[in-house]
């Protein structure tokens, strides 16, 4: 006998329809799965068969083939052990259902627990626009359904629940009105804990303002990693289209936390210096998305700058210019979208003390320069803010003075964020950072003293076109920020002097 049900698959962050039929036919008892199935697609099968006896359903004795289709892309992971049993229970004729607009997503257990699976938010997506009506998924990935209108999303517990349901002897509740356990969410690190570093913190509220690159360098304590990891904490609410972007790139790469539907606030990764380049921007066998992804919309912050390999520190070249990662392999080209704020910390030295006022450098000039070079001159044009940590003084310690917060700084970038909105507004245009070099003579005007400080400063630095569109998006920022419609000179003051420190550490 023969049925067939629908089912999902993924490319990327991308959703695809799978047909899965099963054919039951006399013979010597087989189980034989095709259509470009991986270790995980093949492994189901005994999965498949264990559940289907633990839950008091005959398992046909008889010879087993499955087809997923289309059989020229691959298939990949654990999420056809459902559809395989639901297609195994039509094709013996344990399950009389009707199933044409309905999908299945899921893995099973032995016992034939359903447990959750990755990239349910884009399968369900995908099969919105293929015109299935119903998916049935499993109940940790509830919320992740529930976000997609226009589809019925069921959330399962058991095989047993769900072949229930499909007879009509019990009825199971659309995902739109289950509601996972979700525990109270941490509090963000906020900026009052941040005592003094009065022009870091500004820097940080221009960085968040309009999405702009940071390089902190300072002494080790100086606070360069708290003010890194406080930066989520001011930076503007994410739009419905940026949280749905995220949230597809987490539910892929399987770090969603269960019980959440959308990502509400902006993602920070932070990977140890040891990540290795395709950790960072993807990869494997079966491309998964990397570091520089998985920071889509939010932060990338890479602490100890200089410990990582060149290898890695140069592959983000390409994802900060273009926005996008793309890994080719045999099977398949794709890409992932990576638009995110790189957020990088270093020590001066190898001791970490060159040029402190107090703490001698134990460090040879060469092992300074040595150190130093690890940073290439290509990265470092592009990152837009460079900025200098000093040490905290006691006074600032022991201040009984309350800095200022978390919220109250969100609250003015929200504002100078709302500026960028409405000038953007139809475009694709969603910071000043992301303006295309081709349209900054329209965004980003500039008084005539404005112009005439530009020219003197990158005829005298001898700026690369790259670093003078940079400047220029800043000084658009900072412009925000005072609330005027043009550049002036002391925006763009400003800007070049956050340039300046690899003039001074790079330029001896």
């Amino acid at each position: 006998m023969f049925a067939a049900v629908n089912s999902l698959g993924l490319l990327g962050i991308d959703g695809f329809p799978v047909k899965v039929e099963a054919d039951i036919s006399q013979g010597l008892p087989a189980f034989d799965v095709v259509g470009l199935p991986d270790t995980a697609v093949r492994e189901s099968r005994d999965r498949v068969r264990a559940a289907m006896k633990n839950c008091g359903y005959t398992y046909p004795v008889s010879r087993i083939t499955i087809n997923m289709a289309p059989a020229s892309v691959k298939k990949a992971g654990s999420l056809y052990d459902l559809p395989l049993l639901i297609a195994i229970l039509k094709a013996s004729g344990q399950l009389q259902a009707e199933t044409d607009q309905t999908a299945f997503i899921g893995e099973l257990s032995l016992l034939g627990e359903v447990r959750a699976v990755s990239g349910v938010l884009s399968m369900v997506i995908a099969a919105r626009e293929s015109g299935i009506k119903t998916v049935y998924l499993p109940a940790e990935n509830a919320a992740e359904g529930a976000v997609v209108d226009g589809i019925i999303c069921y959330p399962v517990e058991t095989v047993t629940q769900l072949v229930d349901h499909l007879l009509g002897l019990t009825e199971l509740r659309p995902a739109t009105e289950w509601v996972g356990e979700v525990g109270p969410a941490p509090l963000p690190p906020d900026f009052a804990d941040v005592m003094g570093q009065g022009v870091a913190r500004h820097v940080m509220e221009i960085a968040a303002v309009g999405g702009h690159n940071v390089l902190l360098i300072g002494s080790p304590g100086a606070g360069k990693s708290m003010l890194a990891k406080r930066l989520p904490g001011i930076l503007p609410d994410m739009t419905a289209e940026e949280a749905l972007e995220a949230t597809k790139i987490h539910s892929v790469a399987g770090t969603l936390q269960g019980g959440i539907g959308l990502l509400q606030e902006r993602p920070f990764r932070s990977p140890h210096h040891t990540v290795s380049v395709a950790g960072l921007t993807g990869g494997g066998s079966t491309p998964r998305p990397g570091e520089v992804s998985l920071a889509h919309h939010g932060v990338l912050f890479l602490d100890e700058l200089p410990e990582f390999s060149r290898q890695a520190m140069e592959s983000l070249r390409q994802p900060l210019e273009d926005s996008k990662v793309t890994i080719s392999r045999v099977n398949a080209t794709i890409t992932y979208p990576c638009t995110f704020m790189l957020i990088a910390a270093m020590n001066p030295c190898p001791c970490g003390f060159y040029g402190h006022s107090s703490h001698p450098c134990t460090c040879s000039p060469q092992a300074v320069r040595r150190y130093l070079s690890r940073i290439s001159g290509p990265l470092l044009d592009r990152i837009d803010l460079h900025i200098e940590v000093p040490p905290v003084q006691y006074e600032e310690l022991a201040s009984k003075k309350k800095a200022e917060s978390s919220a109250e700084i969100r609250e003015r970038v929200n504002k100078a964020r709302e500026i960028q909105n409405k000038r953007f507004a139809g475009t694709n245009i969603t910071c000043n950072a992301h303006i295309p070099d081709s349209q900054l003579k329209t965004w980003c005007p500039v008084t005539e003293a404005g112009e005439q400080l530009l020219r003197d400063v990158f005829d005298k630095l001898g700026l690369s076109a790259r670093a003078y569109n940079r400047i220029l998006k800043v000084a658009r920022t900072i412009a925000d920020m005072d609330g005027a419609k043009q550049i002036d000179l002391p925006h763009i003051a400003e800007a070049v002097q956050y340039r300046s420190l690899d003039r001074k550490y790079w330029g001896e």
